[in-house]
């Protein structure tokens, strides 16, 4: 038993053990028990209560991500191609989207791969640099993810609310935004290299993260600071903008009623610029809808970030599970929203790969659709 001595050193012997508080720490019976020897110092004393995991979630855990591999990487690779290949497509504000696309397509197809060999061994098999590494792609991708999405937002705010007194977005001003995106995902990435929080195994052992338990004032501060920099601070960015971005649209919406009253018309849809204004609430309820999915995604690794330090008690190694779990979901659901909801990108993909269109689909009301609805963004 590889793991003996050193739970030993961090429970005592087996006389002076809690019985009542650990399931047998340094016997053949927790989640730790698989775990290579060089990777023991990482684990942190928490999760030697666990019995091991029932294998069928491994099972499940590694199907899952196969699935959500295929799919978020042939999606993400697409979206990324379609917009890159369509001259139509390439605006500044669709190089967020692009973005988007790129950090969700690195850590899928950097991050699964190990996922899915490990929960095969039912245990972390690469080794101590390799969890760093994995932790760290992990902790680069989705904190570069979340600003980019703040981008998206902030572009349909500066076009809706402040219209033509919005300074227009440039390419220069998107690649700059999309820099500082990765600047500061990699300042987050690379202070734990350097003794500012830590990378470890989370409580299933096949994936590795940001140590949530130790109660060190360096790994604390890291944690509080980077979950506010990755998750309140966003939230209420997103949250002020779309209030505004709501209530001009109503507000909009009321003063095309009442024109339309004066003129004795049921609409005004027709006028070229009501028409510009819909289309960019449109694109509007695509960055909203993208971002809610985005936070239901995360969610979950914030709340077990905080449990870990203030409710370890709730925090085992299956509910450690579902915060990987919703977060890697979450780089299937951006592709998808934008096949369904940007009628542009939707005509090019036809276009390009006609064998995904649905049987009963008409080419010159997808096209007419697309022209039509996605106007605004070609002048924004």
């Amino acid at each position: 038993m590889a793991n003996q001595p050193v739970a030993a050193a961090l429970f005592g012997e087996r006389d002076s053990f809690d019985a009542g508080k650990y399931t047998n720490p340094y016997g053949n019976y927790t989640v730790v028990d698989t775990v290579t020897e060089d990777m023991l110092h990482l684990i942190d004393p928490h999760w030697y209560q666990f019995p091991p995991l029932n294998p069928l979630w491994y099972s499940l855990v590694g199907f899952f991500n196969f699935v959500s591999a295929v799919l978020a990487i042939s999606g993400n690779f697409t979206v990324m191609y379609i917009f890159s290949t369509t001259k139509s497509l390439r605006t500044p504000s669709n190089y967020y989207v692009v973005n988007l696309a790129l950090s969700d397509f690195i850590l899928m197809f950097c991050m699964c791969p190990p996922l899915i060999i490990n929960s095969y061994h039912q245990t972390w098999v690469f080794g101590p640099m390799a969890c760093w590494v994995y932790a760290a792609i992990g902790s680069l991708t989705g904190c570069c993810s979340i600003w980019t999405m703040i981008a998206i937002t902030l572009d349909r705010y500066n076009v809706i609310v402040k219209g033509i007194g919005g300074k227009p977005l440039t390419s220069g001003r998107a690649m700059i935004n999309i820099l500082f995106c990765w600047v500061t995902a990699a300042f987050w990435t690379f202070v734990p290299f350097f003794g500012w929080g830590r990378y470890v195994p989370e409580g299933n052992m096949t994936a590795c993260g940001t140590d949530y338990f130790s109660k060190d004032i360096n790994n604390m501060s890291y944690l509080y600071l980077y979950t506010v920099w990755c998750w309140p601070l966003p939230l209420g960015i997103i949250v002020y903008s779309y209030f505004f971005i709501v209530k001009a649209v109503s507000e909009h919406e009321k003063q095309m009623k009442e024109q339309a009253a004066r003129m004795g018309v049921k609409s005004l849809r027709g006028d070229k610029d009501a028409q510009k204004k819909s289309n960019d609430c449109k694109l509007a309820k695509i960055a909203l809808m993208t971002v809610t999915l985005w936070f239901m995604a995360w969610t979950p690794y914030a709340i077990i970030n905080m449990a870990g330090f203030n409710y370890p008690s709730i925090v085992t190694p299956l509910f450690s599970i579902w915060g990987s779990v919703f977060a890697k979901a979450n780089t299937i659901y951006n592709p998808i929203v934008y096949a369904i909801s940007h009628p542009k990108y939707k005509a090019a993909l036809y276009e390009k790969m006609p064998w995904l269109r649905c049987q009963g689909e008409v080419d010159d009301d997808s096209k007419s659709s697309a022209s039509n609805a996605t106007c605004a963004e070609d002048k924004a």
